[in-house]
């Protein structure tokens, strides 16, 4: 039995009292949302029942880096930012570096909170995923420790996605090979820069050299936006819909379904598992947020050590299917 007057509990202690490895504490303690819930709560019990705190010391002299990174996603529950953040964990945990990660939900007032706390905590380095609205002067401070994913910034190391190439290769997916000439598009509102302004510009673009008639709805980045829109669309003669996301898919193929139309192609711009198990004849872009994950992750943890130049890095895509 562990006398908690005796001495102060390490993580170690709290481990054993748990049942589970130092890992999953440590975990628990940066609040990694992927650590089972039971676990969780068992972990924190044991935690608040022996008030217990993480002695950075007690870490260093067992041989812990003693670093932290702080990953800022704009939706805990995004598909696209779970496949970067996966693969940025086993980077951090075989570097021994403990993740601390937190959601925008695309507020800027959020992101700025969060930096204080991270601030606080001090941190080593931070990875943001960008959205449009961020004051590039707040992140000022962060320039030397900081990765930027999703939107380039002027003077950040900024690791972006190929959006034009996306756009152009399902467009010529279904202009070339399909041989249609009526394409449509559900995109999102154009005050996002990337997902929403850029990729709806590759379309017309696209549209415009190949004499193309563009048909576009624009909305929010949700399954309903796009069971919504893909209404809309359709008052127009559509061979194939063109959604600017995997969310947006689901909600137009979910549509199409329940209409039983069977003769309109889908495509979209990022690759979700359950959707190509849902509806295997969508056609789809992956735009390589792995790849990314892992990319922000080895250049962070190369500035925490010696700096890394400012610059932008595209992450190349690929058709699966």
């Amino acid at each position: 039995m562990i006398d908690n007057n005796k001495k102060k509990l390490t993580i170690n202690d709290i481990a054993k009292l748990c049942g589970v490895g130092k890992s999953t504490v440590s975990r628990v303690l940066n609040k990694d949302p992927m650590v089972n819930e039971e676990t969780r709560q068992k972990v924190n019990q044991i935690i608040e029942k022996y008030q217990f705190t993480p002695s950075k010391s007690a870490r260093a002299m067992r041989g812990y880096s003693n670093r932290s990174f702080g990953i800022i996603m704009t939706r805990l529950d995004s598909y696209a930012e779970n496949q970067a953040v996966s693969s940025m964990l086993p980077i951090f945990y075989k570097n021994n570096i403990d993740p601390i990660i937190l959601e925008s939900q695309f507020k800027p007032e959020k992101v700025d909170e969060h930096l204080k706390m991270l601030a606080h905590q001090k941190v080593d380095g931070i990875i943001l995923f960008a959205f449009s609205g961020i004051d590039i002067n707040t992140l000022a401070d962060w320039k030397p420790k900081m990765v930027v994913i999703a939107r380039p910034l002027e003077g950040f190391v900024s690791i972006c996605h190929d959006d034009e190439s996306a756009v152009r290769h399902l467009m010529n997916y279904f202009h070339k090979q399909k041989h249609y000439q009526n394409i449509s598009y559900i995109g999102i509102n154009i005050q996002d820069e990337t997902t929403g302004l850029l990729r709806y510009q590759s379309y017309l673009q696209y549209c415009k050299q190949h004499e193309l008639i563009p048909h576009a709805q624009l909305g929010e980045l949700n399954y309903q936006s796009g069971y919504l829109l893909a209404k809309e669309v359709l008052t127009a003669p559509s061979q194939a819909i063109l959604c600017a996301t995997d969310s947006l898919a689901f909600g137009v193929q979910k549509f199409l379904s329940e209409q039983k139309i069977s003769d309109i192609d889908v495509a979209c711009i990022g690759r979700n598992d359950l959707l190509t198990f849902l509806f295997p004849q969508t056609k789809f872009y992956r735009l390589g947020f792995r790849e990314s994950g892992k990319e922000a992750a080895n250049i962070l943890i190369k500035m925490a050590k010696k700096g890394f130049s400012p610059q932008k890095i595209i992450i190349p895509g690929d058709s699966l299917n």
